[in-house]
């Protein structure tokens, strides 16, 4: 993945695989194999996602194609969860909230997508939205979709799934799309690191998207460079220090090219030869006779 080491994300499926209801008669319900699940979810980074047309909270379509463009965090729960699902979708909101504190209010999107193609409705949809204060965001959609349009968006996510007593059992997996809807990262765990929500959308938004030389993709550049985080107030904050490194650094570069220039037109001009006359030039005496 990059940032996480192979062993991490395992130890995460493992502990944070949404709980279900104990069955009161009968054989438990099939446990999600943790090591299969990262496989399968890994095996798709790079992958295009398919051009879905969804039903949002209000049961109108939502068509993902209308989505590209920018980066977009999705977000896979069901409504009914009353376990990890909603502490997944608090801790997101708090990380958006950051992210777009430090990269702009439109610089990605985030779809809180309801897997429960039975149960996630419009209604469920709304009053997810409410207690969850997605609402009061910007850029942020809820939506469902048709079991079969639902499969085949969730393959394509590689996100595993399965009935159980009481819900489903499923990993927290957390998909980053870039702006063209490939699977770009995947983050696990309810309650993820910031640093690692805020890595890939740097990279996505300020860093390898940036590609110009105009004044305002120069500035994303450097706010990529110098917007770093701080683990006392878990939060990022622009680090003027390496601004004025890079300042620095820059300007003795500079001036180091500069004196090698001058060092060479210098050397350049002393190994001109002096008083030298072409030999089919005559001489003053020559001349006379």
């Amino acid at each position: 993945m990059g940032i996480l080491s192979r062993s991490l994300p395992l130890l995460w499926i493992l502990a944070l695989v949404c709980p279900v209801q104990a069955q009161t008669q009968g054989q438990p319900p099939e446990v999600l194999d943790a090591k299969q699940v990262y496989e399968i979810s890994q095996s798709v980074i790079g992958r295009e996602v398919g051009a879905y047309v969804l039903h949002d909270k209000n049961g109108a379509p939502l068509a993902m194609a209308d989505l590209r463009g920018r980066p977009l965090v999705i977000s896979l729960v069901y409504t009914s969860c009353s376990s990890i699902c909603p502490v997944i979708t608090d801790h997101l909101h708090d990380a958006v909230s950051e992210a777009r504190r430090v990269l702009g209010d439109g610089s990605f999107a985030v779809l809180t997508f309801g897997f429960d193609a039975s149960g996630d409705k419009p209604a469920q949809l709304r009053a997810f939205a409410i207690s969850h204060r997605l609402n009061r965001l910007d850029d942020w959609y809820l939506a469902s979709a048709d079991p079969d349009t639902t499969e085949s968006l969730l393959r394509d996510l590689g996100f595993s799934w399965r009935d159980a007593a009481g819900g489903f059992d499923h990993p927290s997996q957390t998909t980053i799309l870039d702006a063209g809807g490939r699977v770009y990262r995947q983050l696990y765990g309810e309650d993820f690191p910031l640093p690692v929500f805020m890595a890939p959308l740097k990279e996505l938004v300020l860093g390898r998207a940036t590609v110009s030389i105009a004044p305002t993709d120069l500035w994303s550049r450097l706010t990529f460079l110098c917007t770093v985080y701080n683990p006392l107030t878990r939060a990022y904050r622009f680090d003027y220090g390496i601004l004025f490194g890079i300042f620095f650094g820059a300007v003795s570069l500079l001036l180091t090219g500069l004196i090698i220039v001058r060092l060479w037109l210098e050397r350049r001009r002393g190994m001109r030869p002096h008083g030298v006359l072409h030999p089919s030039t005559p001489t003053a005496d020559e001349v006379a006779r």
